[in-house]
């Protein structure tokens, strides 16, 4: 029986390293690109009406994103019009969002830019979820910033 035990033992194979991807850390500050982006996206969401337009710099308290930018529209069609122009306007910067979900429903649009995440809101479903208050402690960004220089090519 000690004989089975040692064969057992001897027929393990050693631990293999891990091959997971490593998670990039992320920087203490955001990066100016993902200012650009938020920024932008504000401005889109003014152009097309967009109300309660908030910018938030979550970085640091997030592992996701060094910025939330939240606005509110009056109805699916226009929270739909409203995430279509952020896409199309960031979009023309050279930025390309990686998802889009909620568009056909219209009650909450999320465009996740990366470093930027933007979310576009009916009121009811804005306060329902509330995360202006979630992040009350997030330093706000003011909308009306001019956007700094030209984005990528």
């Amino acid at each position: 029986m000690s004989a089975k035990k040692r064969t057992s033992k001897s027929l393990r194979r050693p631990a293999r390293p891990s091959t997971a991807p490593k998670v990039a850390e992320r920087s203490a500050s955001p990066s100016e690109d993902a200012k650009r982006i938020a920024l932008a996206a504000a401005q889109a969401a003014l152009d097309k009406k967009a109300s309660g337009i908030e910018i938030l710099d979550v970085t640091g308290k997030v592992d996701y994103a060094d910025y939330l930018v939240l606005m509110t529209g009056q109805s699916d069609r226009h929270v739909a019009a409203i995430a279509d122009a952020v896409e199309d306007v960031v979009g023309k910067q050279g930025w390309r969002a990686i998802s889009v979900e909620g568009l056909p429903r219209g009650q909450w649009v999320l465009i996740d830019f990366v470093d930027v995440v933007v979310h576009v809101f009916q009121e009811d479903t804005r306060a329902l979820y509330d995360l202006d208050g979630l992040w009350m402690d997030a330093r706000r960004i003011r909308v009306s910033d001019p956007v700094p220089g030209p984005g990528p090519v």
